[in-house]
């Protein structure tokens, strides 16, 4: 819940050049609601793609301060599902995520997957427990054809906003042992393999490189540091292989 419309347009427009610049990397910035229309002007003709935050299952209706999937396809091609923050804060479970999923699907928007432990959850040595229940809930019915768009990013909850970052070796193991067993077993080793697993949590143009470093890791879900021009364009020079 950052930069008024205004704001995102000056931050992008500080962003666009050297973004453009950088080729084979896949770009998303996924800004405020309100800030969608004006970052879609900003980005028309560009390389970038555009995201939301969140979206709602139900197609319309009486769903006071929620935007339907056809609204955010409008403007955006991905949506981010299941963020820790709407996790923790706003109560979804896992069964809203997968219904949230299911919208995306037929609404052909690619969708950023959060998964990932607490604090709490970690100490207790529950991470793979608690992800598999999430990636298999959250990913359920979802035809095959379809699940080899879906983004999945690992984003311990403990390393959010709190400059802490896992250590790419942890990460590149959650995803390794954790991640791709479940989707191989909700999918298939192929689509398993293929998928584009994310890292989010106090990445910082300081630390990307350790995790873009990884096997298992193929880029960044990026909070804090996507507010700094300059700091966002290093993270994504440094993910180029």
């Amino acid at each position: 819940m950052n930069k008024t419309a205004a704001e995102a347009r000056e931050l992008v427009s500080a962003m666009l050049a050297p973004l453009s610049g950088i080729a084979g990397v896949e770009k998303v910035l996924c800004p405020p609601f309100t800030s969608i229309p004006a970052v879609a002007s900003a980005l028309a003709g560009t390389d970038i793609g555009l995201g939301a935050q969140n979206m709602h299952w139900e197609e319309k209706g009486a769903f006071t301060g929620e935007l339907a999937p056809n609204m955010v396809k409008e403007f955006c091609g991905y949506v981010i599902l299941g963020h820790s923050e709407r996790r923790a804060l706003f109560g979804e479970t896992d069964e809203q995520v997968n219904r949230k999923l299911r919208a995306a699907m037929k609404h052909d928007l690619t969708p950023i997957v959060c998964v990932g432990e607490t604090l709490e959850q970690y100490e207790a040595g529950l991470t793979a427990e608690v992800v598999q229940r999430q990636m298999k809930a959250g990913l359920a019915n979802i035809d095959s054809a379809f699940a080899s768009r879906i983004v999945i990013a690992y984003e311990p909850v403990w390393a959010i906003g709190t400059g802490k970052a896992s250590s790419g070796e942890n990460a590149n193991g959650v995803v390794k042992q954790v991640i791709r067993p479940a989707l191989s077993g909700l999918f298939g080793d192929t689509i398993a393999q293929a998928a584009r697993v994310l890292y989010g949590g106090s990445v910082t143009a300081a630390n990307a490189t350790e995790f873009f470093s990884q096997p298992e890791i193929d880029g960044a879900l990026v909070g804090g540091a996507s507010l700094k021009a300059d700091e966002f364009v290093a993270i994504v020079k440094s993910s180029q292989r």
